[in-house]
């Protein structure tokens, strides 16, 4: 099931010719898109007008770039995000990795997760590859006790500003590699109802672990497994990686995990301005 994202505070302006055109609160952001091969549907002059900033790739390197930015763009802004009784406010800025500090199509995560904690009641959340921790905020706007797991001590610290900035606390922050940190639970005897996992295609651990997607996702799966409680308990999923589809992930983690009780798998994406879908991850989540 494809899922059509909604979020109030973004608008995926126009897309095509490998970019994306978007609007994250007050400021318009024009940034690389691989997976935009059809062609734009707005003129270049109109894309020149509408961008606040525009990032523009380094040619020594396919991740990093600079932005260039007009007079009036902050370097620093926040957007806010609610559903329900949850009410979200994070904080956004401009990396040399053309990111801003949030993925707003895992807000339709966000809801599964809150709805998720909510039945439990009480429940006990592991967040793993956390980034910037919207998955983590909604788990805790549901009255979750969340350990929120990244490597990159900057954006835990970013993440805990975001929590602030939503009027939260309580949750438990771990600078360490992902894989690293499940070892030990599993060492430890540690259960979780809920499970989210938002692995990159590579990356690097706190003191240099190597993370490779492929290499390594089974192995964190199998740990993950062991830690996840067998009833009332759910997990979610992310895959960015290019050419990694929800059958695969559904796939492997039934071999991990078993037969779950519901499952939902598909892509998640948003929709330009001109009806144009953008696909922005492939996503598997199950309920126990």
């Amino acid at each position: 099931m494809n899922i059509k994202t909604i979020f109030p505070d973004y608008t995926l302006i126009d897309t095509g010719d490998g970019e994306k055109l978007e609007r994250f609160g007050g400021f318009t952001m024009r940034r690389p898109e691989p997976q935009a091969i059809w062609r734009k549907t707005l003129s270049e002059q109109q894309w020149q007008a509408s961008a606040d900033a525009s990032f523009m790739r380094d040619e020594r390197s396919e991740e990093r770039g600079e932005w260039r930015l007009k007079p009036k763009m902050p370097s620093r802004w926040h957007i806010s995000y609610d559903y329900k009784d949850m009410h979200l406010k994070m904080r956004l800025a401009l990396t040399s990795f053309k990111h801003v500090g949030i993925f707003p199509e895992q807000a339709a995560n966000w809801n599964f997760i809150y709805d998720c904690c909510k039945e439990i009641g009480s429940a006990k959340v592991l967040n793993l590859f956390a980034y910037t921790g919207g998955a983590t905020l909604a788990a805790k706007a549901a009255g979750a006790d969340v350990t929120h797991v990244d490597s990159v001590k900057q954006v835990v610290t970013w993440s805990r500003e975001n929590m602030e900035a939503s009027g939260l606390d309580g949750v438990r922050w771990i600078v360490e590699d992902a894989l690293k940190f499940v070892q030990r639970e599993v060492r430890r005897g540690n259960r979780y109802n809920g499970i989210i996992l938002d692995p990159p295609a590579y990356g690097r651990g706190a003191n240099g672990e190597k993370w490779v997607l492929e290499q390594n996702i089974t192995q964190m799966l199998e740990c993950c497994a062991e830690l996840l409680e067998k009833s009332n308990a759910f997990l979610v999923l992310n895959l960015y990686s290019m050419g990694l589809s929800s059958t695969l992930a559904r796939t492997a983690v039934r071999q991990c995990f078993g037969e779950p009780k519901v499952e939902e798998c598909g892509e998640l994406y948003f929709e330009d301005k001109a009806g144009k879908e953008l696909p922005l991850g492939t996503y598997y989540r199950f309920k126990r």
